[in-house]
């Protein structure tokens, strides 16, 4: 057991970690995207969505569950890096290269998953943890984009899921060993469609809403 404990606490072990929550939240993204492209069908249709996830009770408890240990991993993990990236490199190098793979997403990796974690509690706040017994959850959708800050405020949040998934999603292939010539191509390829798959696919959601309300 205890060489268990040694490999994740190790940076490789940590990496994996990031590697194997990231690749879970990308498959939740991709579920929560499609079941929101419900409301493209209106009130009705998403309305059905929602409770269809409420009827399955337990099951929607421990998927929620589950989620939120997945994003405690992560976050967690993530900071332990962060600051042993910085212990390892306490000075700045004086000229920024783009070279290894470094881009503007992986250098704010630490810094746009952070705005994400407020990002998500905000979310929660917003259309999760509300009171729904005399309206519904596509009322308070449309509600809430009625407000133009707030539209605004999401497009933004989901360009820095873009930018967050753009460099997450190679890098969690690197991790498990795809990091071969013949491969990154393609998996450099995919990074970019889906971080245009998830950051056009919910930000222009917000501005459908305040169209079609």
């Amino acid at each position: 057991m205890q060489w268990i404990f040694d490999f994740f606490g190790s940076s490789v072990g940590k990496k994996l970690m990031m590697a194997l929550t990231g690749l879970c939240f990308i498959g939740f993204l991709t579920g929560h995207l499609i079941g929101n492209l419900t409301l493209y069908g209106g009130r009705d249709a998403f309305n059905a969505y929602a409770e269809h996830l409420h009827a399955l009770g337990p099951v929607i408890t421990l998927v929620e569950w589950g989620l939120l240990t997945l994003a405690a991993i992560h976050v967690f993990t993530g900071m332990l890096l962060f600051l042993q990236n910085l212990k390892a490199r306490p000075v700045r190098y004086a000229i920024n290269k783009s070279g290894g793979g470094r881009t503007i997403s992986s250098a704010l990796m630490p810094y746009t998953g952070f705005a994400i974690l407020l990002f998500l509690i905000y979310h929660l706040l917003q259309f999760h943890f509300v009171d729904k017994t005399f309206t519904t959850i596509y009322d308070i959708v449309s509600l809430a984009f009625a407000n133009v800050l707030n539209i605004s405020f999401y497009i933004i949040a989901m360009v820095v899921v873009a930018l967050h998934i753009r460099h997450g999603f190679w890098s969690l292939f690197q991790t498990l060993g795809a990091n071969h010539p013949k491969y990154m191509p393609m998996v450099m390829g995919g990074s970019l469609v889906f971080s245009l798959i998830f950051g056009i696919g919910f930000g222009f959601l917000p501005v459908y809403i305040s169209f079609s309300g």
